[in-house]
């Protein structure tokens, strides 16, 4: 029974996922890692014309200039990858904007005390573009920039993994802290009502497993923890405080295959308050298009959760690079199903999907992307904007946080979804997919101004791809695309197709200095409104230090 000898830790897993979904670890061993450094800062001026194919037919030039740095930072105890960049846009017309974007992802682990206590980070600032019916888009716009926003997503914390004699100690504590700026033109639904953008939050996650693998003391492995989940939302002082306390066990069936299950109780609780009102009972709207919140009246509960929860399972384990978690059980008060399954065939390639079920805000679901993301990655961006991809990728897997964003909308809900990612590099080539589904179903008290969103869910299908070919030494071409089909149950506000597709080819001209000649694709289709698209083209320079 060797094979389960670390069937704790996996078990303590799925324990985490009962206390927040940011709990998940990194698979990365910091004892394996070889000492890497690899930081390459940049500067970058291209020329970028964006024709407007409908619903007007207007061209649009501006001047793009960039400075970045990507790194990538590995060693014994510590790993990092940063890709950070800031833009100027210089529009050659009157009618066209100037502005600025940063974007950028980062995500490391440091080693406090080797193998047993780490602090993990990570931050994310994106661009997006936002519908009348709150569903996001991703994509080169050009100059149309009025109904784009800045999300901006940070977090940190310790992990502890130790060894108490036959007992494994694990325990996490992850505070983040996430943002979406107002965009200029404030969404409304078809129907004239306001879509309420998602502020700020603050989340915070703990967790703390104690346990024995099997054949250790007992031919199962047994554990014990504790879990809480907390996250504020400024939008109505929204709040989501999630309590846990339970045992699992792991049950040995062949060197391969166990099975394994849990019982517990939980507390859970969603809370807000109302927006404030004026003379005539309407909601009061501040001047970033938000409701203004009602600090004087008691918070009051939208939904509320508390007694036995319990799961069931199965993991199945045939090698170090293969492993299979599947498990049903009862939580929320339904039934709830989730799992993950990973495969590694080689070191270049790898295939990933997870079923999830949780309750969460816009910013807790930000945080739990940014702490899924390896240390080891490579960011894709959109050749024509500079704007970062649907998904980062690398040979250790991919996490597309952009191209599942869905909706923007403040409101708590409880999301069930799937997403399965693909990566692999075949010599000169490089291949990632990432595809996935998730159904929100929105959480709000009776008697508020998000009282008719109580029950409402939205469905979000999405796929993003990415192809890269180095030709020679000096050229490469690389292909990306995205595209999200969003759809709400909120009445005629319609569904939204968004779609993003480029096309690049990179050459060095002498030592540090690359040029790219660049085509894109984006657009927009809507039921109620015009259809957007947009074609455009780029010819730049590039300097590397």
């Amino acid at each position: 029974m060797r094979r389960f000898r670390h069937s704790a830790a996996l078990a303590a897993t799925m324990a985490a996922c009962f206390a927040a979904p940011a709990l998940a670890q990194d698979d990365d061993a910091p004892g394996e890692r070889r000492s890497r450094l690899d930081v390459t800062p940049y500067i970058e001026a291209a020329q970028v014309v964006t024709a407007e194919l409908q619903p007007g037919s207007d061209v649009f030039t501006y001047t793009r200039l960039a400075a970045g740095v990507d790194a990538a930072i590995s060693g014994r105890n510590s790993a990092a990858s940063v890709s950070l960049r800031y833009e100027r846009s210089i529009g050659w017309d009157d009618d066209v904007a100037d502005f600025d974007t940063l974007t950028g992802v980062a995500r490391g682990s440091l080693a406090l005390v080797p193998q047993t206590l780490t602090l993990e980070a990570g931050g994310l600032a994106a661009r997006t573009r936002i519908d009348r019916n709150g569903a996001t888009s991703i994509g080169g716009f050009g100059a149309n920039s009025d109904s784009t926003t800045q999300i901006y997503s940070v977090y940190a914390g310790p992990s502890l993994q130790t060894q108490v004699g036959d007992v494994e100690v694990t325990g996490t504590y992850l505070v983040g802290y996430s943002r979406v700026e107002s965009p200029d033109l404030v969404p409304a639904s078809s129907t004239g009502g306001l879509v309420d953008v998602f502020d700020e939050s603050v989340s915070q996650a703990a967790s703390v497993r104690a346990g024995i693998a099997p054949d250790m003391v007992l031919p199962v492995g047994l554990g014990v923890g504790a879990g809480w989940n907390r996250q504020d939302i400024s939008n109505l002082d929204q709040r989501i405080d999630d309590r846990h306390v339970r045992g699992d066990i792991t049950v040995p069936v062949t060197r391969e295959i166990a099975l394994i299950g849990g019982v517990g109780y939980e507390d859970v609780e969603v809370s807000s308050r109302d927006a404030l009102r004026d003379s005539d009972g309407d909601p009061v709207i501040g001047p970033d298009g938000r409701f203004i919140t009602d600090e004087s009246q008691p918070r009051q509960i939208a939904y509320e959760a508390e007694g036995l929860i319990w799961d069931v399972g199965v993991m199945w384990r045939p090698s170090r690079r293969t492993s299979l978690t599947a498990t049903v059980g009862r939580r929320y008060d339904s039934t709830t199903y989730y799992g993950s399954l990973s495969y590694a065939p080689s070191a270049n390639s790898s295939f990933s999907v997870s079923v999830y079920d949780d309750i969460t805000g816009f910013g807790g679901q930000l945080a739990n992307s940014l702490n899924g993301l390896s240390t080891n990655f490579e960011a894709i961006r959109n050749p024509v904007t500079g704007d970062l991809g649907g998904c980062v990728g690398g040979v250790e897997g991919e996490n597309c946080t952009l191209a599942g964003l869905g909706s923007l909308r403040s409101a708590i809900y409880r999301r069930r979804g799937v997403s399965a990612t693909f990566s692999r590099v075949m010599g000169r080539t490089q291949l990632g997919l990432g595809v996935g589904y998730e159904r929100r179903k929105y959480i709000a008290a009776a008697g508020t101004v998000l009282a008719p969103l109580d029950g409402i869910t939205d469905e979000n299908y999405w796929v993003s791809a990415y192809a890269g070919r180095q030709l020679d030494r000096q050229s490469s071409l690389n292909f990306n695309a995205s595209a999200s089909w969003f759809e709400t149950g909120l009445d005629n506000a319609g569904s939204t197709l968004g779609y993003s597709a480029s096309v690049s080819y990179y050459r060095t001209i002498i030592a540090g200095l690359s040029g790219t000649a660049a085509v894109g694709l984006d657009g927009i289709t809507r039921e109620s409104l015009p259809d957007y698209t947009s074609a455009s083209a780029l010819l730049g320079l590039r300097y590397s230090f």
